[in-house]
């Protein structure tokens, strides 16, 4: 998609680039930004999503469009919006994690039938699925594997690299399932808000092994090595166009503090069998992605009608996808994903993120608090344990990203960052599961 031609749908000779990738292009002319959508896009179903977005039910939630419908420029489907300010790069304390909760909890409390149009699926499931279709074409799946295997599940290889790479203080009893989240996942405490006070913890990741004041740190030495929103110094924002994304770390050297503060070796040294392979690993690395993947529901994955019923979801929510829109207020944008689905897929990447290590545990209890307070339905009561409702979400979303990361890493000719090493970990962890404790669906 020529970005120039773009800017000609918009009036406009002079443009700034703002991303091009695979699935679109957007650019701004002054104070339109003109978006050209994936070239397999259902344009039936983007238009009526697009005009969900200019609805008044949506009004204080969603961007609206600056025009009803779509158009088209070589080919692919085209809309324009107003321009709206993103999330500032060079001051992480101001992310609006609190105000991106609010509007996720006002989507999922959204009346459908005062949509103007009926809602189709939720995409979230379909972008695992093509971020799994393309770590195949990055790293093939072995056409030896062993037989054995349960339909979908992963074979014994996998299962034993999974053992050899997964930290034994991650895992340490397979046969009950508290035990197989991290020792940073607040799902151990009986309250979450328990959690809130960064002070109480030795490290921002584990909030319950606090056993020494002179262990305490500051909570953002857990920060999210490519997300400019964490970084401390503004030289760390690097890439202001997705400051929702973790993996668009250039520089690993940044990602230092993201090391284990219990004693674990550095991040960027070369991982040893306990740790996550190295580049010339990346085809095990890839197999243990895909044990991840073969552990979700079907649905979860895209390989099956999503569970019925649902609420209306915005389907790849990062805070990348805020804009302050009129009078300053935050609104998400990009509703190629938008439709009917659960409201737990929305918190699954940061849930994913927070698991991880990636966002630590002041941040991730505000987002989830400020949800339940404005209503949200997918995390459970104030006060209670949200894992149940978001288990399935955040492993599928840890699933995408690690596959994403490692077909981008071999793309590029390089090695994993510390940040995608993170989350390559984390399916290791989950491709330990027993089956026996695979879970369903969210609500």
């Amino acid at each position: 998609m020529s970005a120039a031609a773009l800017a000609a749908y918009a009036g406009s000779a002079r443009y700034v680039l703002l991303a091009e990738r695979e699935d679109g292009t957007v650019v701004r002319c002054g104070d339109t930004v003109a978006k050209a959508h994936a070239g397999d896009s259902d344009p039936e179903a983007l238009a009526v999503r697009i005009r969900i977005a200019g609805d008044a039910a949506l009004a204080g939630i969603l961007l609206p469009p600056l025009r009803p419908g779509l158009g088209r420029v070589a080919d692919r489907p085209v809309s324009l919006w107003p321009y709206g300010a993103p999330v500032a790069p060079d001051r992480p304390q101001d992310a609006p994690w609190e105000a991106a909760a609010e509007l996720l909890a006002g989507l999922h409390r959204t009346p459908l039938h005062r949509l103007p149009a009926r809602v189709p699926p939720m995409r979230g499931p379909a972008k695992v699925a093509r971020a799994l279709r393309r770590l195949a074409a990055a790293y093939p799946p072995a056409a030896d594997a062993p037989t054995g295997r349960r339909p979908g599940g992963p074979d014994a290889r996998d299962l034993r690299d999974a053992r050899d790479l997964r930290d034994a203080r991650d895992l340490r009893d397979p046969r009950d399932p508290r035990d197989l989240r991290d020792a940073r996942d607040p799902r151990d405490a009986r309250d979450p808000r328990d959690l809130r006070d960064a002070r109480d913890a030795r490290d921002a990741r584990d909030p319950r092994d606090a056993r020494d004041p002179r262990d305490l740190r500051d909570p953002r030495d857990a920060r999210d090595p490519g997300d400019p929103r964490d970084a401390r110094d503004p030289r760390d924002a690097r890439d202001a166009r997705d400051p929702g994304d973790p993996l668009d770390a250039r520089d690993p050297r940044d990602a230092r503090d993201l090391r284990d503060a219990r004693g674990a070796r550095d991040a960027r040294a070369p991982r040893d069998a306990h740790g996550v392979p190295d580049a010339d690993d990346a085809p095990r690395a890839a197999r243990l992605v895909r044990a991840a993947a073969a552990s979700l529901p079907a649905w979860a994955r895209g390989e099956a009608a999503q569970p019925a019923g649902g609420v209306l979801c915005h389907g790849d929510l990062h805070l990348g996808q805020l804009v302050r829109g009129p009078a300053g207020r935050w609104r998400l944008i990009d509703v190629d994903d938008l439709g009917l689905g659960a409201a737990a897929w929305d918190l699954g990447r940061p849930a994913a993120w927070y698991a991880a290590g990636l966002l630590d545990a002041e941040t991730w209890l505000r987002f989830l608090d400020a949800y339940r307070a404005a209503g949200g339905p997918a995390a459970g009561p104030i006060g209670g344990d949200p894992w149940p409702e978001l288990d399935v979400a955040a492993r599928a979303l840890t699933v995408q990203t690690a596959a994403l990361a490692l077909a981008k890493a071999a793309r590029e000719h390089r090695r994993l960052d510390d940040g995608e090493r993170l989350m390559v970990d984390g399916c290791a962890r989950i491709a330990s599961l027993p089956p026996d404790l695979e879970r369903g669906a969210p609500s």
